[in-house]
């Protein structure tokens, strides 16, 4: 007899700030999904774009929870989290365009596996459909510094989508900008740190779901197309501010103790290089910027150290997480050796006609 009880009921929750263009652009394409439970919150960071009333006039049946000010990224989504009251959501920026049936493929991906508490379509960009999009490709992953780099991207190189990664896989991070996450879980080891205001929060929240014995996976069956950097692009020193030492955050919070000094330590070293190359360019701003966020972290510590025995107690992760880590460095993969694309640097081998990824030394 077949099955015709409705799907678990979804939430795609839009965080906008002064988007109304990108609303009237890309929120008819969530309104067309062919997902039939799917609900619609849209939370406004205190917009002064008439926003809130362009979308309760065009779209009525649209939630809108109207905040009182910019929140971030962080908690403006978090925000968020009480108004919501189905099993699944969806966090995807205003800036995202998606097909019909997008949906369908993540939520059957975590209604196949209980410990699947986030998950992530095929990112691709708006502009180049073909092309990966930097947010999260097709998955993120993390080197042995915390570096991160995805599936379809390194650093600032973007692979064309060939197909080559469409195997659903494991991945330590799901991109914010399209991440589906379970709710109760969520509500249980809650989602970001509005300290952060915006980047590197997804991959904290992920990292620390894998630590506490959840999952996270790459569903490519799932395609969302993104502009990106509308906000703040690439190489603004906010941007960079944010990245340096919400990163530096995300490593205290999460690594094994075992990792954690020495890994933080060569991070030093390398932001070290980084604000020398930057400056050897005349990129002020850059410099400046990696030395505030190293001044706001290590002002923070006692702060930190508090949250993570919060978050663990005196149980300290012990191993870096199964799946979305490479145990090598990938800046010395891209930058010396000259690899561009993830498969060069994890790369693959053929095993009885399936392709599986493999993690071996090769430097």
């Amino acid at each position: 007899m077949v099955d015709v009880s409705p799907p678990p009921a979804t939430t795609a929750v839009i965080l906008n700030w002064n988007g109304k263009n990108w609303l009237e652009q890309f929120l008819p394409s969530v309104l067309a999904s062919t997902y039939s439970t799917l609900q619609v919150l849209v939370v406004d960071n205190g917009s002064t774009d008439d926003s809130v009333n362009w979308i309760r006039a065009t779209f009525p049946a649209v939630e809108v929870l109207a905040l009182d000010q910019n929140y971030g990224f962080a908690e403006g989504n978090n925000k968020a989290i009480p108004h919501i009251h189905t099993p699944y959501f969806v966090l995807l920026n205003s800036d995202v365009e998606v097909a019909p049936g997008w949906l369908e493929p993540l939520v059957s991906a975590m209604e196949a596996d209980p410990q699947l508490v986030a998950s992530q379509p095929k990112l691709l960009a708006w502009h180049d459909k073909d092309s990966f999009e930097y947010a999260g490709a097709a998955g993120g992953w993390i080197d042995r510094f915390g570096y991160a780099f995805c599936r379809g991207r390194i650093f600032d190189e973007l692979e064309q989508d060939t197909g080559q990664y469409d195997k659903a896989q494991d991945c330590l991070w799901a991109t914010g900008a399209c991440i589906m996450l379970r709710t109760e879980v969520v509500k249980q080891i809650g989602l970001f740190h509005g300290e952060l205001f915006a980047h590197w929060e997804e991959i904290d929240f992920c990292w620390r779901a894998w630590n506490l014995g959840y999952r996270v996976r790459a569903i490519p069956q799932s395609v969302a197309y993104h502009v990106g950097g509308g906000t703040l692009p690439q190489g603004n020193p906010r941007k960079t501010f944010l990245n340096v030492r919400n990163s530096l955050i995300c490593l205290y919070l999460n690594l094994p103790l075992s990792r954690r000094l020495w890994v933080m330590s060569v991070r030093l070293i390398l932001d070290g290089v980084w604000g020398l190359k930057s400056l050897s360019k005349g990129d002020v701003g850059s410099v400046k910027a990696i030395i505030r966020a190293h001044w706001s972290f290590f002002g923070a510590i006692p702060f930190w150290k508090n949250k993570r025995k919060a978050i663990y107690g005196e149980q300290q992760p012990a191993s870096m997480p199964a799946g979305g880590y490479w145990p090598h460095s990938v800046v010395w993969a891209h930058f010396a050796k000259g690899k561009k694309t993830f498969s060069e640097i994890v790369f693959f081998e053929k095993s009885e006609g399936q392709v599986s990824e493999v993690r071996q030394e090769r430097f």
